[in-house]
């Protein structure tokens, strides 16, 4: 298995695109002036041993360099040692709607965001239980299978966005159905699946799911995303907001919460029902609600030795930052490296 002890690190890559754009506006600056202020002839004998070409290839060996000394200081591992580790916890399954009703603005940034957020701390809280996560709309999908790596739960959770699911609708009784298909049913670890969801354009036999999850002693937490005032659902290009949502008649939709179906759903699943505010997303509460469950021991397999490969990152990285230097400026048939130029 290959990690990384200090991932936080590799949030320096986000200066390579600024680095790219601004090479890029320096190499254009750089022909404009001269262009500008030399005839060809003129050029041709001034800056005759000049190359075009080798700051960009002194520059890709920079950034290959940059790449590699971060990923270096981000301290990379390798697992060596494989072995199976007794826990004592529960099994949770999160699912969550990711319809466009769940981008309405009734809740800060919006409802999904709000859950994302919320989904982060419940796993930050998490010790030595297995969390795994469904996606659903009008269909349910599998976005987490049951795990204890709580740092793939969270990489799992970014990736969740309202695109995930092609069919819109609720089909919150398929997600509670796929849920209790990831359980295994023959451990004795007690279980609980939590749906967040805003309850609009409920597809029916939720009810009955959650029901029949209980009967198996399984819980059914709901928390409900909005408000009951509702909101307009926005329509977004990229980061650019071009309106909301209208139906058949031009009038704007307006996205209500349904709070007497949630609650009707963990009702069947011997479940809490919270309703989210800009304040708490309820999850508090339900987690205090899972910790009284009785914690049972299982097996999970861990690397439980890592070695470190650093110093391979940093060697190479120094070795094309001395490229980088080494190149220089001046024109070379090395490599081809200056053909075609004028």
């Amino acid at each position: 298995m290959f990690r990384f002890e200090h991932i936080e690190y590799l949030w320096a890559l986000a200066i390579l695109p600024v680095l790219i754009l601004v090479f890029i506006l320096w190499k254009r600056w750089r022909k404009n002036s001269i262009d500008n202020f030399l005839s060809p002839q003129l050029k041709e004998h001034i800056l005759p041993n000049i190359s075009n070409n080798k700051p960009t290839v002194q520059f890709i060996f920079f950034l290959i360099a940059l790449i590699l000394l971060i990923f270096g200081f981000a301290g990379p591992q390798v697992g060596t040692k494989l072995e199976e580790v007794k826990r004592e916890g529960v099994e949770l399954i999160v699912a969550v709607d990711v319809s466009n009703s769940m981008t309405a603005e009734d809740l800060s940034p919006n409802r999904l965001e709000r859950a994302k957020r919320a989904i982060e701390k419940l796993v930050d809280r998490l010790q030595s239980d297995r969390i795994g996560m469904i996606v659903f709309a009008g269909n349910a999908y599998t976005q987490l299978p049951i795990t204890t790596d709580y740092a793939a739960a969270k990489l799992f959770l970014d990736a969740v966005n309202t695109d995930i699911v092609p069919v819109q609708g609720t089909a919150i009784g398929d997600a509670i159905d796929l849920a209790m298909e990831s359980f295994d049913m023959e451990s004795s670890t007690s279980k609980a699946i939590i749906i967040i969801s805003d309850g609009e354009d409920h597809e029916g036999g939720a009810e009955e799911a959650a029901e029949k999850a209980a009967d198996n002693g399984v819980a059914v937490h709901t928390i409900g995303m909005g408000s009951n005032e509702g909101a307009p659902i926005p329509i977004y290009r990229g980061e650019r907001r071009l309106g909301y949502m209208k139906n058949k008649n031009g009038e704007t939709v307006v996205s209500k919460l349904n709070p007497d179906m949630l609650e009707d759903i963990a009702d069947a699943g011997n479940g809490k029902f919270v309703q989210a505010t800009n304040a708490d997303a309820g999850l508090n509460y339900i987690f205090d609600e899972i910790g009284k469950m009785e914690k049972a021991e299982f097996g999970s397999k861990v690397y439980t030795d890592y070695e470190n490969r650093f110093q391979y990152f940093l060697g190479a990285g120094l070795i094309f930052l001395v490229l980088s230097v080494l190149t220089g400026k001046r024109k070379s048939n090395i490599f081809g490296i200056n053909k075609g130029e004028s």
